[in-house]
């Protein structure tokens, strides 16, 4: 059987035909939906009339060559909304600010903004919003409407490391491109990072610890929201990384796996509820111990 083309190469035979979508959801884990959301926004603005695109030669690729980015803050004080992909003018980059745990209404605003002017170069235009997942619901609900009439010959390229922080209607919208990953070894294998081994260790203690020594555990992501909500992603990750491998690795304990799967669901609705609804860390923390602890006990 022959191998099965990869995502790149899917979008690159589009590029080459010209059968473009107005929007795609590039979705999965790591940097690869990002790095291939900026090649494929320089694809749409290469001028080459050959088969490779980008091309690196032609006037489009030489201004969409990506340069040190310029950081972006979502209220527009200490940076700009959004950035274009080198200097090209038709090119458009949204995400997080450095200190922001959204991507902000304002941000979409201001690129719905400059996608209702006249393209610059008079060819496709290109807007990828990264950290997609990271929009809430106000500022999907604004993006929706864009995405419903698009303007002339521009795409939307949605990046995100899961889909389901999008509410249904916007992916409804897009073109879903997935970026499947190899599954990492679980948390506590001796190949595992020594980080997510050290809190898979911490995670396997819980139920021997009281309550007060959990809520000190939870009170650690305690600070500035964006530093925090990263702290608690990466412990929801592991956590859930963990108790899907106990689940895998003790299939025939039925009785285990019940209150476990559970507990992997509470995880998940953690995520979201931190990614959608800006809920707070430490509480989200709070949660997501008690429920592994409950279903270790």
């Amino acid at each position: 059987m022959p191998a099965r083309d990869g995502p790149r190469e899917v979008l690159a035979r589009s590029v080459a035909c010209d059968r473009i979508h107005s929007a795609y959801l590039f979705a999965g884990p790591g940097e690869a939906p990002r790095e291939a959301a900026l090649w494929f926004a320089r694809a749409l603005a290469c001028l080459s009339e050959g088969a490779a695109h980008p091309c690196e030669a032609c006037a489009g690729c030489r201004r969409s060559h990506p340069g040190e980015p310029v950081p972006l803050d979502g209220s527009g004080k200490d940076g700009p909304l959004y950035r274009h992909v080198g200097d090209h003018p038709d090119l458009f980059w949204v995400e997080r600010g450095r200190d922001d745990t959204r991507v902000r209404i304002a941000q979409i605003r201001a690129l719905q903004h400059a996608l209702h002017l006249r393209s610059a170069e008079g060819g496709r235009r290109a807007a990828v919003i990264a950290d997609a997942e990271w929009l809430n619901l106000e500022a999907q609900n604004a993006l929706l409407r864009t995405l419903e009439e698009p303007p002339q010959r521009t795409h939307f390229v949605l990046v995100t490391a899961s889909p389901a922080g999008l509410a249904a209607t916007v992916r409804s919208r897009c073109q879903r491109v997935a970026f499947p990953a190899e599954r990492p070894p679980a948390p506590d294998a001796p190949d595992a990072p020594e980080a997510a081994r050290a809190l898979a260790e911490r995670l396997a203690r819980l139920p021997r610890q009281s309550l007060p020594e959990l809520l000190d555990w939870a009170e650690e992501f305690r600070g500035p929201r964006a530093v925090a909500a990263g702290g608690v992603l990466e412990l929801l990750g592991v956590a859930s990384a963990w108790l899907h491998a106990r689940v895998c690795r003790e299939a025939s304990d039925l009785n285990g796996a019940g209150p476990r799967l559970e507990a992997w669901r509470t995880l998940q609705a953690c995520r979201k509820a931190l990614v959608q609804r800006n809920a707070n860390p430490q509480l989200v923390a709070e949660r997501a111990l008690l429920a592994v602890r409950e279903a270790l006990a």
